[in-house]
């Protein structure tokens, strides 16, 4: 079995946590959870629920790119959204970067996401292979 392909993007949470941002094995790309990181690690966008989603959505596409994967390709994505998030535009976002794929999703309300200020987080599957 060969083992699974993975990409960084280095941030401080891959190396203190253990994980990668993206993983393959096969045919199948799973992408972490993701936010709108700024270079000084925290929230590039506070306070604004879209821009974040977007900024996390294109970071997640660009990780699932790195393992070769297309947007067309993405299977399923969760959006995370912490206490106070506006959903509306998390969907505006999401639609806006994915709508032409229209993948399936779940977006959740969550207790809270680690970090000051972050809004929401964006897991994605992808998957490469044929259909069966």
């Amino acid at each position: 079995m060969t083992q699974p392909q993975r990409v960084t993007d280095g941030t401080g949470w891959e190396a203190s946590a253990g994980y990668s941002r993206a993983a393959r094995a096969g045919c199948c790309i799973a992408v972490s959870g993701t936010t709108d990181t700024g270079p000084d690690g925290t929230a590039a966008h506070p306070g604004d629920t879209h821009a974040q989603a977007g900024a996390a959505l294109r970071r997640a596409v660009a990780a699932a790119e790195a393992l070769g994967a297309g947007p067309d390709q993405v299977l399923r994505t969760r959006l995370l959204l912490a206490p106070g998030a506006d959903w509306e535009g998390a969907a505006r976002a999401h639609a806006e970067v994915l709508g032409a794929v229209a993948p399936a999703n779940t977006t959740l309300f969550v207790a809270g996401l680690i970090g000051e200020g972050f809004l929401v987080e964006v897991e994605l599957d992808a998957c490469t292979g044929p259909a069966s």
